[in-house]
């Protein structure tokens, strides 16, 4: 069973952790490798991780994105567990563009089910690829933030870099 590689950034919104098999990025956040190894599914999650200086594909994009180019983001593979749903949502997620914003009622139309906006909500909540999966782009309806698990100040840097609010 191979070890994944685990890799922490700098940046300007905080310390970034990365867990990836190879360059399919499979956990990322801005609390710590044990906290995301620990969201990992169980199967994942067992095979520990040994610490790299980079991911190379996963580490050029964020450095890249870190020194403006907002729009990079999208181009990291990755992959995370979750039901047709949420898989959808994770998606539609990835196709805002950098610096726009959309509502959690946006997400559950995008996603195939315009009802679903406490479905939407949970897909955000359950992200395991944040910011490569940009949750922090849906906001409430009328504009008003919302929550984002890596806390309210993330998401306003992340928004305010990328030019959305």
């Amino acid at each position: 069973m191979t070890k994944l590689a685990a890799a922490t950034h700098s940046s300007p919104f905080g310390m970034l952790y990365l867990i990836a098999e190879d360059d399919l990025l499979l956990a990322a956040g801005f609390r710590s490798l044990d906290e995301l190894q620990a969201r990992l599914p169980m199967g994942l999650s067992q095979r520990g991780f040994h610490k790299v200086a980079k991911i190379s594909e996963v580490s050029e994009v964020w450095r890249s994105y870190c020194d403006g180019d907002i729009k990079g983001l999208s181009r990291v593979k990755w992959e995370q567990a979750g039901g047709p749903f949420r898989q959808k949502a994770w998606k539609a997620m990835t196709k805002i563009p950098a610096g726009k914003t959309i509502s959690y009622a946006d997400l559950a139309l995008k996603s195939g089910s315009p009802s679903a906006m406490r479905a939407a909500g949970t897909a955000c909540a359950t992200n395991l690829i944040a910011p490569f999966i940009p949750c922090h782009r849906i906001v409430r309806t009328g504009g008003a933030l919302g929550g984002y698990g890596y806390g309210l100040p993330t998401k306003i840097a992340l928004l305010t870099f990328e030019g959305a609010i």
